[in-house]
């Protein structure tokens, strides 16, 4: 524990102590920007954080004002950024810790570092220590939760919840200083300490494994020297022998300040061989490591040691009383902690805040065990066989289909899913794969297309043939208004198919229709329609767009389950080009994949698909 320059030498940390942080862990982070708040301190004591899979910035709050926290790929660089810097977080990994902190050694700017991880091999942690006393740097850990100064810096995640750490008194110095092993068992000591005296002053957590970077006799000999320290806790555990050297340093007068110590432990006499009790560090291999023995030889010593750990804290508060009582100290004035804006996030499970969401949905939820379709379990879905026409059912529409209607939503899907290589989408497809690009470029420069020429039709058959079945319009007013203005109507015609050669694909859904739709009055709609165009030509037939519209306008009000106001949605929402665009998306996805194995070079226009024309003059 030599003094690097640092005055005093047993001061590790105080109000302007400053940490670079190694690992991205935002949680810790926060807990130490929050815990500087409401101990009032005029800087952040993060200075940085160390990420080695990137840089840029971590936003963090001090208080609820933003605070965009400097992030570094590598240690070199947050210390040259940063050389006020005198304390490191180790976050790193135990496969990675021992050559962070080997690192971190090497820099002198390094008062203390922090070993979080537990597993580090026993060999790593001795070379570790050897280092560290070496370079006269504090080494506390390996699997340590870190350290706490009271009102002036804390390690980690030291400490607890930032509720117990109010409750604790941590947000100011009290007169105080315990050291222990265990992280979990130092949080009980805040808690025991804050109720039975004017509350802690620093303590550390050695670290659970069986080489600890820094002994207990290392911090109760700064606290020894430290005029700010009343008096001194220790909490041992079964295991090892660190114990003795305090005995021997209260024996020989080393430390002269009251010291209550208690080894937890002492149940291990109950068996008859050698217990593992949560550290690695803490099983007695011999008697002279057994909690009881080590308990004897503090009480000896000098130490104040109670009967059992259920007498510890009367202990801790005797001990304090007398001190008060002989004029001692004055104990600290208690102050209140600036509040700290609760998490949006923590609010919002709380249910002490509400906020309009930003985004709604209503048709699955994966917060559950499991992922759920319109309220109906996953597990649920594959079970019963719903299908992909089920599946449509319930994402779509919020509804469980009837098996036809799912069964012929499967039957769009196959008919529809490609027309050859000719179309606009498979065209721009193939076009955009030969040159290179990616499947998803490729099959979206094929989706781009669909319109009022490539697809789109399903969706304004839909909508005419709705709105005049809703009308009782006859097929004969529908054709001369449609001739009237010009326009053609949408679902009708086909350039290759005619009444001598019908396409197969409409027979199927009409054949399928018949048998499994209880009524298809938008089809009959159509097929009026048809006969009064195919009258006129005979390629003016009902094509697959027109019948799978008007079919589904049927599916929608022969189930059942869709009021008018909801299929008048459907037909006029543009929804129904959703089925054109997943059945062809199959389609697309082929001429795709057929492209790469073909292995085709980038697609050229010969000089003959090119027509060039004359710009138009106009003479004035």
């Amino acid at each position: 524990m030599a003094d690097t320059g640092f005055a005093p030498s047993w001061l590790l940390f105080d109000r302007s102590t400053r940490a670079i942080i190694y690992g991205y862990q935002a949680q810790a982070v926060q807990g130490m920007l929050d815990f500087d708040y409401v101990c009032r301190r005029d800087r952040p004591s993060v200075a940085c954080i160390v990420n080695p899979t990137r840089g840029g910035t971590h936003l963090a709050f001090w208080g609820s004002r933003p605070l965009p926290v400097p992030m570094y790929q590598s240690l070199a660089e947050a210390v040259a950024r940063h050389p006020e810097a005198s304390v490191l977080v180790n976050f790193a990994s135990a496969r990675s810790a021992y050559g962070v902190t080997a690192e971190a050694l090497a820099h002198p700017c390094f008062r203390v570092v922090a070993v979080i991880a537990e597993g580090v091999p026993e060999r790593r942690s001795r070379e570790l220590i050897a280092m560290a006393r070496e370079r006269g740097t504090t080494l506390i850990g390996p699997a340590t939760v870190g350290g706490i100064k009271a009102g002036a810096f804390k390690i980690g995640n030291a400490g607890g919840t930032l509720e117990n750490i109010v409750e604790s008194r941590l947000c100011r110095p009290g007169h105080v200083a315990y050291v222990s092993r265990s992280g979990g068992l130092s949080n009980e000591l805040n808690n025991i300490i804050a109720r039975n005296t004017d509350g802690v002053y620093e303590g550390i957590a050695l670290g659970g494994d069986r080489h600890a970077g820094s002994t207990y006799i290392d911090h109760i000999l700064r606290y020894e020297r430290d005029p700010e320290v009343a008096m001194i806790v220790l909490l041992g555990e079964i295991g090892g022998t660190d114990e003795y050297e305090v005995a021997d340093a209260l024996r020989a007068g080393r430390i002269t300040k009251p010291l209550v110590a208690w080894c937890i432990g002492t149940s291990a006499g109950l068996f008859s061989a050698g217990v593992q009790f949560g550290h690695a560090g803490a099983r007695a291999d011999a008697q002279r490591e057994t909690a009881r023995a080590k308990n004897e030889a503090l009480r000896a010593a000098g130490a104040v040691v109670p009967a059992s750990f259920e007498d510890f804290d009367r202990s801790i508060a005797e001990t304090y009383c007398r001190l008060v009582a002989a004029g001692k100290f004055a104990p600290a004035a208690d102050v209140q902690p600036p509040p700290i804006p609760m998490d949006f996030g923590a609010a919002v499970r709380a249910g002490v805040v509400r906020r309009a969401p930003a985004f709604v949905s209503s048709i699955a939820d994966d917060r559950g065990e499991e992922l759920a379709y319109a309220g109906l379990p996953i597990s649920e879905v594959i079970e019963r066989g719903l299908g992909v026409g089920g599946v449509i059912g319930l994402l779509w529409f919020k509804r469980e289909l009837p098996a036809w209607a799912c069964r012929f939503i499967e039957l769009v899907l196959q008919v529809a899913a490609d027309h050859g290589p000719a179309v606009s989408g498979a065209h721009n497809t193939i076009v955009a794969a030969r040159a290179g690009k990616d499947i998803v470029s490729s099959v979206a420069s094929g989706l781009l297309t669909v319109g009022p020429r490539f697809g789109g039709a399903i969706e304004g058959a839909a909508s005419v043939f709705r709105r005049a079945v809703k009308d009782g319009q006859p097929a004969g007013e529908l054709v001369a208004a449609m001739r009237a203005k010009g326009e053609p109507i949408p679902g009708i015609g086909h350039l290759a198919k005619s009444v001598t050669n019908p396409d197969r694909r409409v027979e199927l859904l009409k054949s399928f229709s018949a048998q499994h739709f209880p009524a298809t009055p938008h089809l009959e709609y159509a097929l009026a329609v048809e006969r009064l165009t195919t009258a006129k030509r005979d390629n003016l037939i009902l094509n697959v767009d027109g019948c799978i519209g008007a079919l589904f306008l049927d599916l929608l009000q022969s189930s059942g389950l869709f009021c008018a106001a909801e299929i008048d949605e459907v037909a006029d929402g543009g929804m129904l080009n959703g089925l054109f665009l997943l059945s062809r998306t199959i389609g697309l996805i082929g001429h795709f994949m057929d492209q790469r194995r073909l292995r085709a070079p980038l697609y050229r226009h010969p000089w003959d698909d090119i027509a060039y024309l004359a710009p138009d003059r106009h003479e004035p």
